[in-house]
C-alpha cells in the first residue's frame, strides 16, 4: 500500500527528524575531520621543510669539510710554533729538535689537506657563477687580507732590510699579483706561497669549465686539458686540487664504499697520512717526485678526505663541535695571521728571558700564551679584513650556512 503517492511512484521511507539530525551531524563531522587532517598535513610539511636537516651526499654545505679547514689551519699554526721555537730558540738542543721533527713535518700535511678541500668546494662555485662573478668573489674573499699582510711585510722589510733580496720590485710585483709561481720568485707574506697555488688553480679550473661546459668548444677544451696536465707536471702539488675535485664528483653521485667498511678504511687512511706525512717535510717539487712516499701522501690524503666527509664518519662525529666549526670559519685568517702573532710573542719571550733551560716546559708556557693571543688576533683580522670586505661588496655572508648552530657572528 502506497501512501500519498501517484500510480507507480516509489517514495523513500520517511525518517524521523531525530535520525535526520544525527546523519547531518555525522556528515558535518566527517567533512570537518578531512579539512582538519589536510590542514595538519600541510602544517607538518611546512615544519619539516623549516626544520634543519643534514644535507644529502654532495648536497649543499658540508659542516665536516668546513671544520676540516680549521683543523688544517691549527696544524700549520702549531707546527710553526713547535718547529720555530726549536730552530730559533733551541737550535743546539738535539733532543728537542728530534722530538719536534715529526710534528713539524706533519704540520705541512695541513697545507695539502687545504688543497684537497679547495678542490672539493671550488668546483660548485665555478659551475654556479659566471667567470666574472667567480673572479670577483674569489678576489674579495682572499685578496684584501692577503694585501694587508703583504703591505705590512713590505713596509717592515723596507725599514729593517732583514731580507734585502725581497726588497726588489721584480720580486714585490709578482708576489702582489700572485703570479710568483710562474715568475719563479718568492712570495712575501709568510704562508702566502700556498695562495699562489690556489689562485692558479682557480683560474685554470674556471677557464676549463667555461670552455668545456658553457662554450662546449672541443679544441679549447683539449688545450685546457693539456694546460692542466702541464701544470700538474710542473707543480705536482696541484694534484691535491684534482683529488678534491674527484672527491666532489664521487660525492655528488653518491659513490661510496660499503657502510661496513667506511670507518675501518677511514682509520686506515688517516694512519697512512699520519705516518707518511710525518717522516718527511714534503714540498711536492718535481725533484721530490722520485720518492714513492710522496705519492703515498697524495693517495692517503685523498682517501682520508673522501672517507671523512661521509655522513656519520668518525671525523664528522669528532668535529661536530662549535669550536671546530668556528675554527673552520676563521681558518683563512688564522692561516695568514698566526705568523705575526707568533713572531711578536716569541720576541717578547726572548726579551723577558722566559725560554728557560727546560725546553719542554718553556714550550708549554709559550703555547699557553701564544694560542689565546693568536685566536684573539685572528678574530679581529677575520672581522675587519676577511668578512667585512666580502659582505660590503656582495651584501651576503662569506659562508652559506644551513643551520643555526653554524652561526658564528
Amino acid at each position: 500500500m502506497r501512501i500519498g503517492g501517484g500510480i507507480g511512484e516509489a517514495r523513500a521511507p520517511v525518517l524521523p527528524r531525530a535520525r535526520i539530525a544525527d546523519r547531518m551531524t555525522e556528515h558535518a563531522a566527517t567533512v570537518l575531520g578531512r579539512e582538519e587532517a589536510a590542514v595538519a598535513a600541510l602544517a607538518a610539511e611546512a615544519a619539516a621543510a623549516a626544520r634543519p636537516r643534514a644535507p644529502k651526499s654532495g648536497e649543499g654545505f658540508n659542516s665536516t669539510v668546513h671544520s676540516l679547514r680549521g683543523v688544517a689551519a691549527m696544524m700549520v699554526f702549531l707546527a710553526h710554533v713547535v718547529g720555530g721555537v726549536g730552530e730559533n730558540v733551541y737550535p743546539h738542543d738535539a733532543a728537542y729538535l728530534a722530538a719536534t721533527y715529526a710534528p713539524w713535518n706533519f704540520g705541512r700535511w695541513g697545507v695539502w689537506l687545504f688543497f684537497v678541500i679547495s678542490g672539493y668546494v671550488i668546483l660548485p662555485s665555478v659551475l654556479r657563477y659566471t667567470p666574472r662573478e667567480f673572479a670577483l668573489r674569489r678576489f674579495f674573499r682572499l685578496y684584501p687580507l692577503f694585501l694587508a699582510f703583504s703591505l705590512l711585510f713590505i713596509a717592515v722589510n723596507a725599514v729593517s732590510n732583514a731580507y734585502p733580496e725581497l726588497n726588489m720590485l721584480s720580486v714585490i710585483a709578482p708576489a702582489l699579483l700572485l703570479v710568483n709561481l710562474l715568475t719563479r720568485t718568492e712570495q712575501l707574506t709568510p704562508n702566502a706561497w700556498s695562495l699562489s697555488y690556489e689562485v692558479l688553480f682557480y683560474a685554470v679550473t674556471c677557464l676549463t669549465v667555461h670552455v668545456a661546459l658553457r662554450r662546449r668548444n672541443r679544441l679549447q677544451t683539449v688545450l685546457m686539458a693539456l694546460v692542466c696536465a702541464a701544470l700538474v707536471y710542473r707543480f705536482p702539488a696541484m694534484a691535491f686540487f684534482a683529488a678534491g675535485i674527484g672527491a666532489r664528483l664521487l660525492d655528488d653521485h653518491g659513490i661510496r664504499p660499503p657502510r661496513a667498511w667506511s670507518r675501518p678504511l677511514e682509520v686506515l687512511a688517516f694512519a697512512g697520512c699520519l705516518y707518511f706525512g710525518s717522516i718527511q717535510h714534503y714540498g711536492f717539487l718535481p725533484k721530490e717526485m722520485g720518492d714513492p712516499r710522496a705519492y703515498a701522501v697524495l693517495f692517503f690524503t685523498s682517501a682520508y678526505f673522501f672517507m671523512a666527509i661521509a655522513p656519520g664518519s668518525l671525523t664528522a662525529r669528532l668535529l661536530d663541535r662549535p669550536a671546530a666549526f668556528y675554527l673552520g670559519t676563521v681558518s683563512y685568517s688564522l692561516y695568514l695571521a698566526h705568523p705575526y702573532s707568533y713572531f711578536a710573542m716569541r720576541h717578547v719571550f726572548v726579551r723577558l728571558g722566559l725560554f728557560g733551560e727546560h725546553a719542554g716546559l718553556s714550550l708549554a708556557l709559550f703555547l699557553a700564551v701564544v694560542v689565546p693571543v693568536t685566536l684573539v688576533f685572528t678574530r679581529l683580522v677575520y672581522h675587519w679584513l676577511e668578512r667585512y670586505p666580502y659582505q660590503w661588496f656582495f651584501h651576503e655572508r662569506v659562508f652559506h650556512r644551513r643551520d643555526a648552530r653554524a652561526e658564528t657572528s
